[in-house]
């Protein structure tokens, strides 16, 4: 039997969902045929709602095997590093790193350091974050960009900003804007485009019609030409839904793709531009909540940008 106290960060989620955490090595399965079992107490009392949510100071008592308390492997990489890290602006809940283009967000297959390792040294190194004294919590990202996109990510340093960002990013109550260079001239210099966007798993590639197709889903890209040269120009991209490969996909697919972009671009241009990266930074970042934000209003109104706009040399 363990006896643990919820603590802040544990404070809020719901009771299966911590003890997926806090058991990793225990089966589906057996954690709710252990509720029904009456193998989990709270506060003193037996338990078989898994959708109970946890306060802090709550005590749980686990009557499960040892086997299932131990740990699993966890990456600590994070320890071993020396954090390389852009911070535009950071304060006891969230931390904007601007990521460098080339360094993925999380793990693949590639295994290179990443931004949330960085991210984990940088506070560990502070003292702001200890795996030790966790027992359900690390400090994680709340949105992503691709690898050779340059940019603003949030990370969350507790479970209530991360719970606070995702449910503002998932109503989009977060705008966010990318700068980016794409071939050509737009005739309309500024508008809205819609279409819809399919995702191969296998090819890690989406395509993109001008009609609903099965798996596919709603993509809307706001823009507005910033300057022009004679074979390029530089845009202002608003994200009005945030799909993977959205912006790159859908600019390719109107004629105008992003230099540098070696999936959905020209290798030709690429080439002639000796791009090898698509020219896109998510570049700013804005909050405004529609709906109150509790611990994090103090961030409504307000917007972070990267100091410099980069790609300016590519409109020619």
């Amino acid at each position: 039997m363990r006896k643990i106290t919820v603590g802040a960060n544990d404070a809020g989620q719901r009771l299966d969902k911590f003890l997926h955490k806090f058991m990793p090595l225990l089966p589906d399965s057996m954690l709710y045929k252990g509720l029904r079992k009456k193998c989990v107490k709270l506060n003193g009392r037996h338990i078989k709602d898994a959708s109970v949510k946890l306060k802090e100071k709550d005590i749980l008592e686990l009557y499960f095997k040892d086997e299932f308390f131990e740990k699993a492997t966890v990456n600590e990489r994070f320890k071993t590093i020396e954090p390389k890290l852009t911070v535009i602006y950071e304060d006891d809940n969230i931390l904007l790193a601007d990521k460098p283009q080339g360094m993925s967000v999380h793990e693949d297959e590639t295994g290179s350091i990443t931004l949330i390792d960085n991210i984990k040294s940088y506070l560990w190194r502070k003292g702001e974050y200890d795996p030790e004294k966790e027992q359900s919590f690390a400090p994680a990202l709340c949105n992503r960009i691709d690898r050779n996109t340059r940019g603003i990510v949030i990370a969350a340093k507790n479970a209530a900003a991360l719970r606070i960002m995702n449910e503002k990013s998932k109503n989009r109550e977060i705008e966010k804007y990318y700068i980016c260079v794409v071939e050509g001239i737009l005739k309309k210099k500024t508008g809205e485009i819609k279409a819809f966007l399919r995702r191969d798993e296998g090819k890690k590639q989406v395509y993109i019609y001008d009609r609903p197709v099965a798996g596919g889903k709603t993509i809307i890209t706001g823009y507005r030409v910033l300057k022009e040269g004679s074979k390029t120009s530089m845009l202002e991209v608003r994200l009005k839904t945030g799909r993977t490969h959205q912006i790159r996909a859908q600019f390719a697919d109107i004629g105008h793709p992003i230099i540098g972009d070696g999936k959905y671009g020209r290798n030709e241009t690429n080439k002639k531009a000796g791009v090898f990266r698509q020219a896109l930074c998510s570049y700013k970042i804005v909050f405004n909540f529609k709906t109150d934000a509790n611990e994090l209003n103090y961030l409504n109104k307000k917007e972070f940008t990267v100091e410099k706009i980069p790609f300016c040399e590519l409109v020619v």
